[in-house]
């Protein structure tokens, strides 16, 4: 049988983290790897994470199962913090995921069951795993524009266009914040025009809002979402903890379908449950159990966000230093984008042969379409970058 089997496509980024460890150079920079990192090149444990941690430690007296869609309790704690008041929780049918990545497969899984001959409208670029999930579920795939290689930002005008040729049952894939790898984000007006398109074309928006709190807010980074959820008839959101509470290895995540029919929610709710029994039946518990526990107690909130904030602030100040020091030094505002980019990612439209430049004349490292994680910078390394950016001509 494992005879017939062929080699799967190295995955590049794993493949730029070995390449970084071997790299025996002092002065290299690791900017390829999509985790939060702190000045010291840690991606810490939250203070709040730490301290539910001992709290659970101190009271837990079962490893049981939960249920197939998890602790109600981490539900209503997830819908609050992403939805908020927008719609009402009858409406919303909600189940845990080992991670945002379980989120967005399940979601997935159940487009292909209530249309199976939908086609998923995916942003030009976007994550990689959007595509080879879709891919190897043999899902059809609509590239819409999104990136301006000229200006880096959001080429809205093709968007729209692109977007106007969805039809009713189709799916239209949006990042809800954040977006990942491009960091160029919509306004408040675009976001109305979106939704407007999505009224007039009957698609159905699906939302991964993977970063919520690393860019301009937990209320502002959700408000895209929320207002979808109550403009639309009915709506996916994949939720993800990995960033915003620093639990990637907890794989905690959130699968919600919407609906404005509040009857819907029993169907749904089921369908849900239904799936995470297909795949991997009863979800993980202890990321979602130490979140659940953080949003519903004042203290540990309020510490959180408090340190979320710090994070937070932490990358827009690198932004606006290299930003800033790309002036200084070009004496050109042409690098301003990336003071108006969000999140831990900037593209910076440049080719993979200057990628490549880049790492082999100065040990920095980032994805061959010029994505880096700006959280890989620290104050020290910002003026070594700018420097390298702009010796190999970018």
């Amino acid at each position: 049988m494992f005879e017939t089997l062929k080699a799967q496509p190295a995955d590049k980024i794993l493949a730029l983290m070995q390449m970084y460890k071997d790299d025996p150079r002092d002065t290299k920079i690791d900017l390829g790897v999509g985790v939060y990192k702190d000045a010291t090149g840690l991606t810490p444990v939250m203070r709040a994470v730490k301290s539910a941690e001992h709290q659970l430690w101190e009271t837990q007296n079962s490893k049981s199962y939960t249920g197939l869609a998890g602790d109600p309790a981490f539900g209503d704690a997830m819908i609050d913090l992403v939805l908020g008041d927008a719609m009402p929780r009858a409406n919303i049918a909600a189940a845990a995921t080992p991670g945002g990545t379980g989120a967005v497969r399940q979601a997935f899984e159940l487009i292909q069951m209530a249309r199976p001959d939908a086609k998923v409208f995916v942003s030009d670029p976007t994550w990689p795993n959007h595509l080879s999930m879709l891919k190897y579920l043999d899902m059809p795939v609509v590239p819409y524009r999104y990136f301006d290689d000229e200006t880096r930002g959001v080429d809205f005008d093709g968007m729209m266009a692109d977007l106007k040729t969805a039809q009713k049952g189709d799916v239209i894939l949006l990042h809800g914040c954040c977006h990942n790898p491009t960091g160029a984000n919509l306004n408040a007006s675009q976001w109305d025009d979106v939704i407007k398109v999505l009224q007039d074309t009957g698609a159905t928006p699906m939302i991964d809002i993977a970063y919520q709190g690393f860019g301009d807010g937990l209320d502002d980074d959700a408000a895209a979402t929320r207002k979808i959820a109550a403009s639309v008839p009915e709506c996916l959101i994949a939720a993800s903890c990995s960033k915003n509470f620093g639990i990637y290895r907890e794989r905690t995540g959130m699968l919600m379908a919407v609906s404005s029919d509040a009857s819907a929610q029993k169907l749904n709710q089921g369908t849900l449950a239904f799936l995470n029994r297909q795949n991997f039946s009863f979800p993980p518990d202890h990321g979602a159990r130490l979140v659940t526990m953080i949003l519903n107690d004042a203290t540990l909130r309020a510490d959180w966000m408090a340190e979320l904030e710090e994070i937070r602030n932490g990358m827009l100040g690198l932004r606006s230093q290299l930003a800033g020091e790309l002036q200084r030094l070009s004496g050109s505002d042409r690098f301003g984008f990336l003071a108006q980019h969000r999140g831990m990612f900037s593209r910076l439209g440049t080719t993979p042969e200057m990628v490549e430049k880049l790492r082999a004349d100065h040990g920095i490292y980032m994805v061959g379409d010029s994505r880096m994680n700006i959280a890989g910078l620290n104050a020290a390394t910002v003026p070594i970058l700018a420097r390298a950016i702009l010796d190999v001509g970018i």
